[in-house]
């Protein structure tokens, strides 16, 4: 295999991971996982970590998981399988902790249309701090009408 393949594996997976991130959001956080995820719907949480955060860790599993079998016995496409997650789970992390909900101060004073578009965006999903009547359950894709409000 090439190089080549290898970063598109990479690339496919990234991005086919905000697909699995709207699936997931929408019908596990917000349906029988909901227990977990209700805390990040109540205003102004003051804790260092919400129950969550749990989702970091279930997110993190199969990428670990194709780690381990991407490189047992060689180098393999599973390995940059689990890198395309690992990569999204680290934007995932700059955009929703970082940009959106602010818990590091980084990038406090963006102007960036498209970031902007993201916040909005998340709003109008946590405007319900219930379970039901959800929308923008992604991460990475905004409909249009976010960036004109």
């Amino acid at each position: 295999m090439t190089i080549l393949f290898y970063f598109i594996t990479t690339l496919v997976t990234f991005l086919l991971m905000e697909a699995v991130t709207w699936l997931t959001h929408k019908f596990v956080m917000h349906g029988f996982l909901w227990y977990l995820h209700e805390d990040h719907h109540q205003p102004k949480y003051n804790g260092v970590f919400e129950k969550n955060d749990a989702f970091f860790i279930i997110f993190a599993i199969p990428s670990i998981a194709l780690f381990y079998f991407g490189v047992n016995p060689t180098l393999n496409i599973l390995f940059f399988i689990g890198l395309g997650i690992l990569c999204y789970g680290i934007a995932y992390f700059l955009i929703h902790d970082v940009l959106i909900h602010q818990r590091f101060k980084w990038f406090k004073n963006t102007k960036n249309k498209y970031l902007v578009g993201l916040r909005k965006a998340h709003k109008i999903h946590h405007k319900h701090l219930g379970k039901e009547h959800g929308e923008c359950f992604g991460m990475l894709y905004v409909p249009f009408k976010y960036f004109s409000m």
